[in-house]
């Protein structure tokens, strides 16, 4: 959420920064709101200062014994008109709460102005194409010869989207998840946290889900709870309401989740295999940060999941989003896509994001300074460490050899054990 005292003292700044991410918002409503809220608490002051004034004058009447009944009948009179408007307020601020919620995080001033991903600029690329000299399969070819995973059985359980891995596959998924939890912990200093796979309106509201993004999320109408769409919602939320000591910053978690996605309006892209999934896992990077350093915190989170890629000795490269671009939330996002062979194609495996204190405005997620002070919001960031269903994908298609078999990468042997490197 923005502060209101940006938009106020900055609304051209403000207003061109909403539209390099093509969103329109009401501006001048919100405004219009914000003033009479303002002028509401101004009066009510007004006339608090006039109720102690005349309850001074009763108090002093009622000493020398004299008749009170008509000031005591103004101050009833007063009371009346400041509780009425105490519910005239009630009702402005809820009508600009709920304005304020609609829109979008500002993009950072280093953010390029763009109007959608055509334009997004490629800042790195990092590994060798793997061309061998024999036809390559896509991964749902090397899936079912290597008995993987049955897409058509996942269907038959739950529906389209929703994969059941099988065999070695199965062992594979857990081998990646365990990989780079465990590479984060020891290589990277990050804190493992296993939140919940369900999250509470208010924790969805944090993190921005909500109210823009209800159709795209599945709910539990009975409990009012959501399945989280990714662990970022969990771990946020992991400090909403808390005072944190400047100190103890950054915090870094990393988190294990499956995640969960309606895909609302998304049916019939990219829907075959695990290009688009309603289910699916995660590894998740969550940051705490003193906005002074948020900025720095985001290049070294680019730089952790980018580590995980180049262990695996993939080819990826990394996409800076243009404004028109970015997510909701987002300030500054970059994007991690892999080179899938056997599809011939990028797939993005990771969106690091700063949020500056848009996050934090909505879940009151502050820091104290360490000299002492008014207590401030900090920063979050966040960022995929990574999504494994793309993973996968590029995983068995850059190691897939002319028999039809793939041959795992040497640093995922502790974690495939008796399953063996060679899936075949």
């Amino acid at each position: 959420m923005l502060d209101i005292q940006i938009i106020r003292e900055n609304p051209d700044l403000v207003k061109q920064g909403i539209q390099n991410k093509n969103v329109e918002i009401d501006f001048d409503k919100i405004l219009k709101l914000d003033q009479e809220r303002r002028d509401v608490i101004a009066e009510v002051e007004i006339l608090k200062h006039d109720r102690n004034l005349v309850s001074k004058e009763v108090a002093s009447r009622k000493k020398n014994k004299a008749d009170t009944s008509e000031l005591i009948n103004q101050t009833r009179e007063i009371g009346q008109r400041i509780k009425g408007l105490d519910d005239q307020q009630r009702e402005v601020e809820a009508q600009l709460h709920e304005l304020m919620l609609q829109i979008p995080n500002l993009p950072h001033t280093s953010t390029p102005v763009g109007t959608d991903a055509s334009e997004n600029p490629v800042v790195k690329e990092w590994g060798e194409r793997y061309a061998p000299d024999f036809k390559l399969l896509t991964h749902l070819e090397l899936g079912e010869s290597l008995d993987l995973f049955d897409f058509p059985r996942g269907t038959k359980i739950a529906g389209p989207g929703f994969p059941l891995y099988t065999g070695k596959g199965a062992r594979l998924e857990r081998a990646l998840i365990n990989f780079m939890l465990d590479f984060h912990i020891d290589q990277h200093a990050y804190t493992e946290v296993l939140p919940p796979v369900v999250s509470n309106a208010q924790s969805m509201t944090t993190t921005g889900q909500l109210p823009k993004f209800e159709d795209d999320m599945y709910k539990i109408p009975q409990d009012d709870l959501y399945l989280i769409p990714t662990a970022e919602v969990p771990v946020t939320n992991i400090h909403q309401g808390e005072i944190i000591p400047e100190e103890n910053l950054p915090i870094r978690y990393c988190a294990y989740s499956s995640c969960f996605r309606r895909e609302a309006g998304s049916y019939g892209k990219d829907t075959r295999g695990f290009l688009r999934l309603h289910q699916f896992n995660k590894v998740e990077l969550v940051k705490f940060t003193h906005p002074e350093t948020s900025y720095e915190e985001l290049e070294k989170l680019r730089r952790d999941a980018e580590d995980i890629l180049e262990a695996l000795g993939l080819e990826y490269r990394v996409i800076e989003l243009v404004t028109g671009d970015l997510s909701f939330s987002a300030a500054k996002c970059y994007d991690l896509e892999l080179w899938a062979p056997g599809e011939a194609r990028w797939l993005e495996v990771s969106s690091c994001s700063n949020f500056e204190d848009f996050q934090a405005r909505r879940g009151a997620i502050r820091y104290k300074p360490q000299g002492g002070g008014k207590v401030q919001l900090l920063h979050t960031l966040n960022g995929s460490g990574v999504a494994t269903p793309r993973l996968l994908v590029a995983l068995l298609e850059t190691y897939q050899q002319a028999d039809g078999s793939v041959l795992l990468p040497e640093i995922l042997a502790p974690y495939m054990g008796s399953a063996g490197l060679h899936l075949k």
